[in-house]
């Protein structure tokens, strides 16, 4: 079993197979990879819920931020190759433990691995495509059968910004084609008791000495999907190699995350989270021990 991989932006061309991946920049070979998979509560609340999201983190990744708080596994590839049903089993067993949904993390460069794993079992509850933002739109259009909710970070919308934290200067032109792909199939956001079941959310995880680019993504939002859901988040802590790099070693001042808050009260939008600025702690950081895998 073998691909030569273009499932991303990066169209990198990677040969990956069972014994790993030759030169990808994902590092993922054709097994899905898992860290860890159970019970996540460190969600918005419509997808946390009371019980928690049944979360699968995947290894790897596409994008590469020098600032990523789960290094070890995007990096690092930290985790254990799964069968197809291996990971069935998972969601289901994620179903039996009481989540309220199925969140998949970082699933791009196994996206065709989790559609036949939900060919297998589709579970009773909403899935939540929880990805990046670098995704190929036609790979977002084929998703449109298997998701129920497209959870995108959209980044940035400087392209210089998105070459020197994450090496990928196209970034924004796909991620923002991608969004609107997502918002095409699920334009509008349903709740049941308060839980997600359909929709786009969209996050951003503001960066120091980057408010204007903040503005400038939920500008975006507000006017190119006016019924998606809209997260603001101020979790931001120096890891990996951005401790060395300024202006992003350090953490994000009150001042800059009032600018961009006040923005978005002004703007009237009311589709929208505030995370709290004491967020910025590692401690809402996942062990990844191979916990559910």
């Amino acid at each position: 079993m073998m691909m030569k991989c273009r499932i991303c932006p990066r169209k990198c061309n990677a040969i990956r197979d069972k014994s790993g991946n030759n030169g990808g920049v994902c590092k993922a070979g054709i097994l899905p990879r898992v860290a860890r998979a159970g019970l996540h509560t460190f969600e918005e609340p419509y997808i946390s819920g009371k019980n928690g999201s049944g979360t699968v983190f995947f290894s790897g990744c596409s994008l590469g931020c020098v600032y990523c708080q789960n290094e070890i596994i995007s990096h690092k590839n930290f985790g254990k190759d799964v069968s197809v049903q291996r990971l069935a089993d998972i969601f289901k067993e994620l179903t039996d433990s009481g989540a309220h949904n199925i969140n998949l993390v970082t699933p791009t460069h196994f996206s065709y691995a989790i559609k036949q794993a939900l060919d297998i079992y589709r579970p009773p509850m909403p899935i939540i495509y929880n990805t990046s933002g670098y995704e190929l739109p036609e790979i977002i259009r084929s998703l449109e059968n298997y998701v129920d909710v497209y959870l995108f970070d959209l980044k940035y919308l400087n392209g210089d910004l998105a070459l020197k934290y994450s090496g990928a200067p196209d970034y924004p032109e796909y991620a923002t084609a991608a969004i609107l792909e997502a918002y095409r199939q699920k334009s509008e956001c349903k709740f049941e008791n308060g839980l997600i079941k359909s929709g786009v959310v969209i996050r951003h995880l503001l960066l120091p000495s980057a408010t204007v680019d903040a503005i400038s993504v939920f500008d975006f939002v507000h006017k190119n999907t006016p019924n998606a859901y809209f997260s603001i988040m101020s979790q931001y802590v120096p890891m990996g190699n951005a401790v060395s790099m300024p202006p992003i070693s350090r953490r994000v001042t009150e001042r800059e995350y009032n600018k961009v808050l006040e923005h978005i009260i002004h703007s009237g939008f009311k589709n929208c989270y505030f995370q709290e600025i004491s967020s910025a702690d590692t401690c809402y950081i996942p062990i990844f021990d191979l916990s559910g895998v």
